[in-house]
């Protein structure tokens, strides 16, 4: 996890841009969107400052949306994670279903690179014989 010092009340925006590895625009859009489990603490002058757990938290937004779910039920789960306990059961089939769906996608790129590997294997194959000529092409207009 990312870590920010314990002495320290908190860091920019920028920083926490830097250190998430997000841009600062999509931290004002995970808070705008109700990604955020808890309200960012700013300063006497309105700037954010993050935290540790809110540092955390975007590592996890961040993880969920690189692996494909929809910022709806990112904002339901997060919904329901700030709501504290007692829906711990929902939470759980919001990550199963995920977790389904990213199988699932897993399948469909190892599938995709099965065919890949095959046009790899032909190509070098073709190649390596001194026939590439006999490789499928498209007919060209007379």
């Amino acid at each position: 996890m990312l870590e920010v010092k314990r002495s320290e009340a908190g860091i920019t925006i920028a920083e926490a841009a830097r250190r998430t590895g997000v841009s600062v625009h999509t931290l004002r859009y995970y808070e705008r969107a109700g990604l955020v489990i808890t309200e960012v603490d700013r300063t006497q002058g309105d700037r954010r400052r993050y935290r540790q757990l809110d540092l955390d938290w975007i590592l996890v937004c961040t993880r969920l949306r690189a692996t494909g779910m929809p910022i709806r039920a990112i904002r339901r789960y997060a919904e329901l994670v700030a709501d504290g306990h007692g829906n711990e059961e929902e939470r759980l089939e919001v990550m199963e279903d995920h977790r389904a769906e990213v199988l699932a996608k897993i399948e469909e790129l190892r599938d995709n690179l099965e065919l890949i590997d095959h046009k790899i294997g032909v190509y070098r194959g073709r190649l390596a014989a001194g026939d590439a000529d006999r490789l499928w092409a498209p007919p060209t207009a007379p």
